[in-house]
């Protein structure tokens, strides 16, 4: 094979300078043809001139090309090792890239920057507890590089452990108050540890330094929501998408906060432009789903619930929501048959079993829909509103002692109302124990004296009650 030199061709080659631009990729294109024709090539600063573009522009199928022809010249350079190492991480071949580190650091074993590359490759591949020994290492050599620190404090984020990368973090942006990476994972990790008042700090920070970032902008918009600061989510959200309109996930959370405020209508665009850009996203379809709903339009949420099942057919909040829309609907039927495909997921949702009672209840199924108000009490027994339709279901279906014990749970859960001792005293005078209904009725009216009006319109043909009522009054 011949040996081409630089100097044979050294008219057609410029200094390129910073390595970008048109003119050298045309400058690089004429080496690779040279290279392809007659061999190699001698000048190895050429070469290493290429493999920096094309690393610098993320080109790093081709910097591979050129960096192996490198290492044929000159293979004991732990530099080229490493630089083939990092190519390598950066296309996802995480086992080959050790390999080449390994190379590097049999050649040079006191490298900070080797060591670093190598544990953020390690870190690609979950071994996190690898990395964190290779970054410390690494700061045994160099205790105060800050590429190390950072990289320790991701690697700690991925393992959950937030306050020891605060800790490190701080370090770094009160060393180095202009680190935007810094305060950027700081706001990631406060957000984790429920600071959120830190967390919108260290991201306004970042978007000083660094304004146009879109996801610190996005993450801000995420931290004001969960403070409930809904329209300065908006806000931020909006700043996202004016840097990158494709964000979809940036549509989607602008939408949940217009929801939050109640604008329906403006949500629904929102969520029709996540979709516009990712129409397979369930949860934007879903929301899209209770968009209608709460204005009303259920055939439109019907549509909206079923694209999402479609999607995801183990979705079982769509199956409820779409089951809502048919209950609103009167199409009870339905609304029954989507409420159990949902319980086929999810058995442990104390509100899709409280939604099929009522369906089967609407249905004339009592005895269904009383299994089903029972299941409620078990997963929820703090909801009185649960224990009064089982007791009022109970008495429609013949059971007063039942519904009694029902009732009386009700009063247990929440005291202060009037409506279980209301009922109460209406099962009672059907048992005819009329000293407790007395006292049961007693007891409500004390709470709502409405209800005494109630009474007397619905007993004032019988004597005996209007006799009871009398006493009730004194």
């Amino acid at each position: 094979m011949s040996i081409l030199d630089f100097d044979d061709f050294k008219d057609e080659w410029e200094d390129p300078g910073d390595n970008s631009g048109d003119r050298f990729e045309e400058q690089v294109r004429k080496l690779k043809e040279r290279l392809h024709n007659s061999g190699s090539i001698t000048n190895l600063e050429a070469l290493d001139e290429i493999v920096n573009f094309y690393l610098d522009n993320e080109r790093f199928e081709e910097a591979l090309h050129f960096i192996d022809i490198l290492i044929k010249h000159i293979p004991y350079s732990a530099d080229i090792w490493q630089r083939k190492g990092m190519a390598l991480n950066n296309l996802y071949r995480y086992e080959e890239a050790l390999d080449c580190y390994e190379q590097a650091m049999n050649l040079n074993p006191v490298d900070s920057d080797l060591l670093i590359n190598r544990g953020i490759t390690l870190d690609n591949m979950n071994r996190l507890e690898d990395a964190i020994e290779c970054f410390d290492r690494a700061l045994e050599l160099d205790p105060a590089n800050e590429e190390a620190l950072f990289n320790k404090a991701v690697s700690f984020e991925k393992m959950e452990r937030y306050e020891d990368a605060v800790h490190i973090l701080k370090y770094l942006v009160e060393g180095n108050p202009e680190n935007k990476e810094a305060w950027y994972e700081l706001g990631f990790c406060y957000d984790f540890l429920d600071r959120l008042d830190e967390s919108l700090q260290a991201y306004d920070e970042n978007i000083d330094l660094d304004p146009y970032n879109y996801n610190a902008w996005y993450n801000r918009g995420i931290i004001l929501n969960r403070l409930g600061r809904f329209r300065k989510a908006v806000d931020s959200y909006d700043m996202a998408l004016a840097i990158n309109e494709k964000f979809s996930a940036a549509w989607y959370n602008k939408g949940n906060a217009c929801a939050n405020m109640g604008h329906l209508h403006e949500a629904l665009t929102c969520y029709k432009e996540t979709l516009r850009y990712d129409p397979n996203d369930v949860a934007a379809w879903h929301n899209m789903g209770n968009a209608h709903e709460e204005l009303g339009q259920y055939h439109e949420a019907i549509k909206s619930f079923t694209n999402a099942i479609k999607i995801d057919k183990k979705h079982y909040e769509s199956y409820f929501g779409r089951g809502s829309c048919y209950d609103s609907l009167e199409q009870y039927t339905r609304a029954l048959n989507d409420y159990n495909r949902a319980l086929n997921i999810n058995r442990e949702y104390p509100e899709l079993w409280y939604a099929k009672a009522d369906a089967e209840y609407n249905l004339g199924k009592l005895w269904e829909s009383i299994s089903s108000y029972r299941m409620v009490t078990k997963l929820d027994p703090h909801n009185t509103e649960v224990w009064l339709d089982l007791g009022s279901t109970l008495f429609e279906y013949g059971s007063p002692e039942e519904a009694l014990i029902a009732l009386n749970s009700a009063i247990e859960v929440q005291g202060d109302s009037y409506e279980p001792y209301y009922l109460k005293g209406k099962v009672l005078l059907s048992l005819r124990r009329y000293v407790d209904a007395m006292e049961a009725f007693k007891q409500s009216f004390e709470r709502d004296q409405s209800k005494i009006n109630e009474f007397e319109n619905e007993y004032g043909n019988n004597p005996m009650l209007k006799k009871l009522l009398r006493l009730i009054k004194k």
